[in-house]
């Protein structure tokens, strides 16, 4: 991801509204449970990525509410090749088909650094709505999607490849070399 998730969710829930998100399982169990609380401290409902996770946040986003899906890379072993900053990645196809389940809008977001004064601040950039394309089936406007995702995503990253914290290897050839 990009920038300070968790400024960025704290800003969302005071300004924007309810937020609820998904968050990756961390081992061990207490560093996950003390992720939790401080998100949940901050306003936030967190729902931790397991098998039921789309439908249970179908069933939290029925009303208003801003849902923050960190997508930048696939969590699940499913997800959807793109080229992401010129090399093949693999994305999490979530946001694009939680967005056509729902008939939400969705909006890549990246969140930077950036020098205020004499201390540090943050960007957040709510990027172009991706728009769901007219027809074909729903896998292959999931695809298309998550493609647009990943090229929006990709020009902030080269741009501002400092704030990009990403620890895990995200493109296919470095997946494959690691066997």
């Amino acid at each position: 991801h990009m920038g300070n998730w968790d400024l960025a969710g704290a800003w969302c829930c005071a300004e924007l509204g309810r937020v609820v998100t998904v968050a990756e399982r961390l081992k061990p169990e207490a560093v996950f449970e003390e992720f939790l609380n401080f998100r949940t401290s901050l306003g936030m409902t967190i729902i931790p990525l397991a098998t039921d996770s789309f439908a249970r946040l179908r069933t939290e986003t029925a009303g208003p509410v801003v849902v923050p899906l960190l997508a930048d890379r696939d969590l699940t072993g499913g997800g959807l090749s793109v080229d992401f900053c010129g090399h093949e990645a693999r994305m999490a196809p979530g946001p694009a088909a939680l967005a056509l389940a729902t008939r939400s809008a969705l909006h890549p977001v990246s969140i930077r650094h950036e020098r205020r004064g004499s201390g540090w601040g943050i960007v957040i950039t709510f990027h172009d709505e991706v728009a769901a394309p007219v027809s074909g089936a729903t896998r292959a406007k999931t695809q298309a999607m998550t493609g647009e995702c990943a090229r929006v995503l990709g020009e902030a990253v080269t741009r501002h490849t400092s704030d990009w914290h990403m620890l895990q290897r995200v493109f296919v050839a470095d997946l494959q070399e690691r066997g």
